[in-house]
């Protein structure tokens, strides 16, 4: 596990703003799930994927950017003119998708009829019919990326639900960041590396982590507030995400799920631009313990509070405020007596309101 570490140190190194999408296309290598990438060119979508390929030793790594006009040779292999003289209709797949562990198709929604159907069938079963015959392949991460998201009517739903991580990437924004990609990356250390022996030994770990049954009931939690908002995640991608789940865990050297590691959904449960804000918004609502939601409340009223305190400045809302504190209190007092483990955590923000209570009374009553 800390070759895993190590990579994903160097990648965070060398790619500057791109950390979730260098811990999504790790755990999408370790689930041996798929992975979409959406933004305008130049914004190092196909060079992640190089240099993550280059990190793999005997791995074989497919790049290809698809037009309106590729033809299915382009990514299956030419039909061998040998074998077609003997009324066989094979591809020769030699260097091609068929024959990656890794892949990286570029505009991937221009795919035509033609190349499609077997495009699916690979990406989903890791099946490639050649000469009408089931080949099985080594294909584990396919990485999609395109400029623009499919538009409805052009036949891309399936395609586009098979990518079971999705992230959008735009152009480097801190202005540091910005000259630091300028001036290059000659302080990197040496690249890392790991055979695909090992990466395969990963992935046996990954599909041997527990899932606790805290994290099943969260996902039906999590299923029934995106429903409340009109969205509906499939049974299938619910299975699917178990996986990535699992590869968070072993990313972060565990070998139990956390419900920490369910933040990595907020990039696989929307199916449209316009729902993803929900989605990021109940998962990590959902992603964390008990305590740590009721904290994140209380911490939220609190600061209101004060806000209000400090603008109206009134002694009605003073006296309301100090009520309101109360309460807090009171809430705080429960949390921990129901969570004696983490009353620590819980007594800190404790001390914070009954202190802001007694400056309250001292300094603004003047009692």
């Amino acid at each position: 596990m800390e070759k895993l570490i190590k990579i994903k140190s160097y990648l965070e190194g060398k790619f500057y703003e791109r950390e979730k999408e260098i811990e999504g296309l790790l755990v999408a290598l370790l689930a041996r799930q798929h992975m979409l990438l959406i933004g305008p060119a130049g914004t190092a979508k196909s060079l992640l994927s190089v240099e993550l390929a280059k990190i793999i030793e005997g791995a074989n790594y497919f790049q290809w950017l698809l037009t309106r006009f590729s033809t299915p040779e382009e990514l299956f292999g030419p039909v061998s003119l040998k074998e077609l003289e003997q009324g066989v209709y094979k591809r020769n797949t030699a260097g091609k998708l068929p024959e990656a562990h890794l892949a990286f198709v570029d505009e991937i929604f221009k795919a035509n009829s033609a190349i499609l159907n077997s495009l699916l069938t690979l990406i989903n079963e890791r099946l490639f019919y050649n000469n009408g015959h089931p080949v099985k392949t080594p294909l584990m991460t396919i990485v999609g990326a395109s400029n623009e998201y499919p538009e409805e009517g052009e036949g891309l739903e399936a395609l586009f639900d098979r990518f079971l991580l999705r992230f959008e990437v735009d152009y480097i924004a801190d202005d540091q960041n910005f000259i630091s990609m300028l001036k290059g990356s000659s302080s990197l250390t040496e690249a890392p590396s790991i055979t695909l022996d090992e990466l395969h030994d990963l992935q046996f770990q990954t599909s041997l982590v527990t899932v606790p049954d805290e994290i099943f009931q969260t996902l039906a939690e999590i299923r029934r507030k995106l429903r409340d908002e009109g969205i509906h995640p499939s049974d299938r991608r619910f299975k699917q995400s178990l996986s990535l789940i699992q590869a968070k865990a072993i990313l972060d050297q565990r070998n139990t799920a956390q419900l920490q590691d369910l933040l990595i959904l907020q990039n696989t449960l929307w199916e449209t631009p316009e729902q993803r804000d929900v989605v990021t918004d109940i998962v990590k609502e959902h992603a964390q313990d008990k305590v740590t939601t009721m904290l994140k409340r209380i911490r939220k009223e609190f600061n209101e509070i004060m806000k209000q305190v400090y603008e109206e400045k009134t002694t009605e809302m003073v006296l309301e405020a100090n009520k309101k504190l109360k309460q807090l209190d009171k809430e705080l007092e429960k949390l921990w007596k129901e969570n004696p483990e983490q009353r620590e955590t819980i007594m800190e923000l404790a001390e914070v309101v009954n202190d802001t209570r007694r400056d309250l009374a001292e300094n603004i009553l003047d009692i």
